[in-house]
């Protein structure tokens, strides 16, 4: 702990405090997640040699899936690898429209120096390494202020349709949008440069100007999106990025779908699975994330036999024989003693950022951890999965109130209140089936 720095930490406690999952410094005070890191420094590996990898992630709400792919995101982003992540909508990104699930793609991509959006930068230094490699090159004349800035315009343009040949066979626009791009940086025309970018990123309503600036035609469609895929995988490797790690979550939303839409997105992923066999993907690292009835119900992948024979495994009743190499792997969640590790973990966080360390860790002890741990999942119906949240968040309030305030005493001072307005929805769920329960056992009066 002591190597964190101030800022890392305080980003941490500051989300648990708001009890969201914190972007980043997840590494801190994750627990349980050890068994996974072969596997998963395996498959970035295999992506970042050229090859491609996909992992379907299931798990009950309140399981950890958002957890585990931003842990997985962060180990990425340490190996240089792009990251986004999108959440599965009917109504804001449907499956099945592939275009807009590659715009939702660039808008939320990211790398360990760039926040959202990056899509600029990463062209940017694309462009950049392709100016490098043609000086080097030795073949643009030089002038008394420099290179021939004319002729090395040309000679960069050369260079990049070359490198994204294979694209263009497909999806011409992307190319000919970059060379655009390039083109109007060179001229100084703002406008234009950042209206490409744009059609690049999959907008759509780019100006019909802009378009015949750099002669494209129409906004990425289903297909082009693809394409599109494929050249910015292009782009990346060719700026030092090994790889791009892509995590479509929440996917058991398909199931409250309509039929149509439910069985066309279903579709639309055995497509993409199917591109990613065939070697379409270079460098592309797929995570799905779904719960059991997703998965198995018939509301779901078994809905689609091709897509439910790709992603059928084998379970064993011991979580702990899993084969976490198949395509799909399970989160079994928190029990009690997970939930007093993490919350050992998050002390120790908290009070390295102290005023008062001592005093924090003497009276948010490892009993009172476990104390709090109870309480809190009593408070869900015993439901001890879905607490880690609301159990984290009432932890940093109570370290809060012993670092700042001398004689508190949280065995003392503090009770334990949960209003409904802190609660998620699984959480209300899970209080409202114990109070049912409850009401249900029979009292002899």
């Amino acid at each position: 702990m002591n190597q964190v720095s101030a800022v890392r930490r305080g980003e941490v406690i500051d989300a648990l405090r708001r009890g969201t999952v914190p972007r980043s410094g997840l590494d801190l005070f994750a627990v349980g997640l050890e068994r996974f890191e072969p596997e998963v420094e395996r498959g970035l590996g295999t992506a970042a040699a050229g090859g491609a990898g996909f992992k379907a992630v299931r798990g009950e709400y309140g399981s950890g899936k958002t957890f585990f792919t931003r842990w997985l995101a962060e180990r990425a982003k340490r190996a240089n690898f792009a990251v986004t992540e999108i959440q599965i909508s009917e109504t804001e990104t449907p499956l099945h429209k592939l275009e807009t699930v590659y715009r939702r793609l660039t808008e939320r991509l990211a790398t360990a120096t760039q926040p959202p959006s990056a899509l600029r930068e990463i062209v940017d230094n694309w462009v950049y390494t392709l100016e490098e490699e043609v000086l080097d090159a030795g073949t643009v004349p030089e002038g008394s202020d420099g290179p021939d800035e004319r002729a090395l315009a040309e000679a960069v343009g050369d260079l990049l349709e070359r490198r994204l040949a294979e694209v263009a066979r497909s999806n011409p626009g992307f190319a000919a949008a970059l060379r655009g791009y390039q083109r109007a940086q060179v001229e100084g025309d703002a406008a234009t440069a950042e209206a490409l970018i744009a059609w690049l990123g999959g907008q759509p309503n780019v100006s019909a100007a802009a378009k015949r600036y750099a002669g494209i035609k129409g906004d990425l469609d289903h297909f082009g999106a693809l394409a599109a895929l494929q050249g910015l995988l292009t782009l990346l490797q060719g700026c030092g990025h090994p790889g791009l790690l892509v995590v479509l979550d929440e996917l058991e939303t398909l199931q409250r779908a309509r039929t149509d839409t439910r069985e066309k997105s279903l579709n639309a992923l055995r497509q993409l699975l199917d591109e990613i066999d065939g070697g379409r993907f270079p460098g592309l690292y797929l995570v799905i994330t779904g719960t059991p009835a997703f998965f198995d119900g018939p509301q779901g992948v078994q809905r689609l036999a091709p897509l439910a024979q790709r992603l059928a495994t084998d379970f064993l009743a011991d979580p702990a024989h899993d084969n976490l190499r198949a395509d799909q792997v399970r989160l079994t969640g928190f029990d009690q003693d997970k939930l007093h590790r993490l919350g050992a973990a998050v002390r120790e966080l908290h009070a390295e950022g102290a005023d008062q360390p001592q005093r924090v860790r003497a009276r948010v002890d490892d009993t009172y951890l476990m104390e709090l741990g109870e309480a809190v999942a009593g408070e869900l119906g015993g439901r001890v999965g879905v607490a880690p949240r609301l159990f984290l968040r009432k932890l940093v309030d109570v370290c809060d109130r012993v670092d700042q305030v001398e004689d508190f005493d949280p065995r003392r001072h503090y009770r334990l209140t949960v209003d409904s307005g802190d609660l998620s929805e699984v959480e209300r769920n899970a209080r409202a089936r114990s109070a049912a329960s409850a009401d249900e056992v029979d009292l002899d009066l």
